[in-house]
């Protein structure tokens, strides 16, 4: 157990966690993880560039298109909270294949949409398909490693997960060029597909039947309100919560920023949006290392503060596209170093309840997203004041939420 843990964890009120498997960290099983985990970013984010002709098509603006990512992000958060419970009783494997096969089908119903109300239905499918592969990835993770070992896990997995979302902008400029924009649905089917397949041949379920839980409406509310009364659990999971949706409020507004305000096309979009990878990529790297020398808290902690510069440089310096590409790198990289460092502290006391901490979560997460995305487009500013304004909001809450953190 990390140095950091072990000052939130009294010995007396740590779980016990069983034993976990320690599978070694190969790079084919840190693909499929981040396979997982990255599914529901990259359908979202494959999207972006896609937004004008998709509005063009159904006859709607790119503002009114955000309500495809805040009703995605609120289906996410809300079936995470039974995935979770469900996997700690029945184990994973089930629940991974049904959830890809359902975003599936979401897919579907996206690319043959044809008015706005038909793509949000086939957005919110697609979520709660996807929501299982994400909260799973979380709770799988736990199953097979443990303290530092976790640590490094879900850094170099979240690190992998950066490649996804970052490229996915360009691969779906790509194809809506090539083919459309209902061209892009079928290829996050068609890769979810390949994922199920890989995931069911090579690595299958990892929970084994001795470590799992009871499973009744009881059990699972009893199981969420001490996770949430549990300083724990709740003060990281909900700073780096706060910093998430701080990510996917900048993810739903770059295009009206970057292709409405500062003019640039799709092809620009995703260049951009592939650049954020690499320093997401050198935070990820960076955060074990920190994390070793000064604990985990105090590494997470320097991660919000250098991610509440950036927002608060974006607020209040001026409207050009270097500066906030200046602002936009400083944010980038300390929630780079917040989010696998905090994640690692909520999961770490709580090996049993995985999956149900786990889904806990990522509906917060979700849950923080959605508001982000609602309350920006409903402050009547422009895109970018409005992302300064969250982005701001969000740091400084999570900053000081994260001090409960010892």
């Amino acid at each position: 157990m990390t140095q950091a843990t072990e000052s939130i964890c009294p010995a007396a009120e740590t779980e016990a966690a069983p034993a976990v498997q320690q599978k070694p960290l190969t790079g084919e099983l840190l693909l499929l993880l981040a396979g997982l985990a990255a599914l529901g970013a990259l359908a979202t984010n494959i999207i972006l560039p896609t937004f004008p002709d998709m509005g063009r098509s159904l006859d709607v603006s790119v503002k009114d298109l955000s309500a495809t990512l805040s009703s995605f992000f609120i289906a996410f958060a809300l079936g995470q909270l039974l995935v979770g419970p469900i996997s700690d009783r029945f184990g994973r494997k089930w629940l991974v294949l049904g959830g890809l096969a359902t975003f599936i089908v979401g897919s579907a119903v996206c690319a043959m949409a044809t008015s706005l109300p038909q793509l949000i239905s086939g957005r919110v499918i697609q979520a709660l398909g996807v929501c299982a592969t994400s909260v799973l990835s979380r709770a799988i993770a736990r199953d097979l490693f443990d303290g530092a070992q976790l640590a490094r896990a879900l850094s170099l997995i979240m690190v992998a997960m950066a490649a996804a979302p970052g490229f996915s902008p360009l691969l779906g400029g790509a194809f809506n060029s090539l083919l459309g924009w209902r061209a892009t649905f079928g290829l996050v089917a068609a890769l979810a597909l390949l994922l199920g397949a890989h995931y069911l041949t090579r690595l299958g379920e990892t929970h084994i039947a001795d470590k799992r839980s009871a499973l009744s409406v009881a059990d699972v509310l009893v199981s969420y309100w001490q996770l949430l009364r549990d300083g724990r659990f709740i003060a990281p999971a909900l700073s780096v919560s706060l910093v998430i949706g701080a990510l996917y409020a900048f993810f739903a507004m770059a295009p009206d920023i970057l292709m409405i305000g500062f003019g640039h096309s799709a092809l620009e979009l995703g260049l951009l949006f592939a650049a954020t990878v690499f320093v997401v990529f050198a935070a990820g790297l960076l955060a074990p290392r920190l994390a070793q020398r000064w604990g985990q808290a105090i590494a997470a902690r320097a991660g919000i503060v250098i991610a509440l510069v950036g927002s608060l440089a974006l607020l209040l310096g001026p409207e050009d596209f270097p500066f906030f590409c200046a602002a936009l790198t400083l944010f980038l990289l300390g929630m780079g170093l917040v989010n696998p460092l905090a994640t690692a502290i909520a999961l770490q006391p709580f090996g049993k309840q995985a999956g149900a901490a786990s889904a806990l979560l990522g509906f917060m997460q979700m849950g923080c997203a959605a508001v982000a995305i609602i309350i920006g487009a409903s402050l009547g500013l422009s895109a970018y004041t409005a992302l300064g304004v969250i982005l701001t909001a969000c740091l400084c809450s999570a900053l000081l939420i994260f001090l409960a953190v010892k």
